[in-house]
């Protein structure tokens, strides 16, 4: 019977520990990272990044924070350069809702039956940030991450948004060689 009670917990457990972000990663499988300790942020690339400096510093300050974590240092010298890019795009939902009783098939008018209809439209705006390793010296891409997910416009949830998007995105890197 304990198991029973145990089941609801758990299940608002696991519903609580999902994730709306989405991550990828792409890199040049050629490439050993571990020399990399150094970098720098490509200021050339992020300035034409189009987003409030409020963001890419939200972001720039999420990528600090994750990057010497990693044991990484910042460097006027550095072996790899950080660039990012963003993308976003409206989301329209839809849902419809029908509820009805009464009793039989047919056609014609029913006295007992009856309808309820709702249709509810919501808009959200999904988010794509993009993180690029490039290494120095060669001018090469070596590794991109890219994170999905939806976005806020409530001041007090961003910097927890771009944290989580960030943190989960730099999680794939190093690569794991297969």
């Amino acid at each position: 019977m304990k198991t029973f009670k145990l089941v609801p917990i758990f299940l608002l457990l696991l519903l609580a520990s999902c994730s709306t972000v989405s991550v990828y990663s792409d890199y040049d499988k050629n490439v050993d990272f571990t020399p990399y300790k150094t970098y720098a942020f490509f200021k050339p690339g992020i300035d034409k990044v189009e987003i409030s400096d409020l963001d890419k510093r939200r972001i720039l300050h999420a990528i600090d924070t994750e990057l010497q974590a990693k044991g990484f240092t910042k460097s006027e010298n550095p072996d790899l350069l950080v660039n990012i890019f963003t993308k976003s795009r409206e989301q329209v939902n839809v849902n419809q809702f029908s509820a009805g009783w009464g009793y039989g098939w047919g056609w014609g008018w029913n006295p007992y039956m009856m309808y309820g209809n709702q249709t509810t439209v919501s808009t959200s705006t999904e988010g794509t940030l993009f993180i690029d390793l490039i290494d120095a010296k060669k001018k090469e891409m070596i590794w991109q991450g890219e994170g999905v997910g939806t976005l806020t416009k409530n001041v007090d949830k961003k910097d927890a948004k771009v944290q989580e998007i960030v943190s989960k995105v730099l999680a794939q890197y190093p690569p794991v060689k297969k």
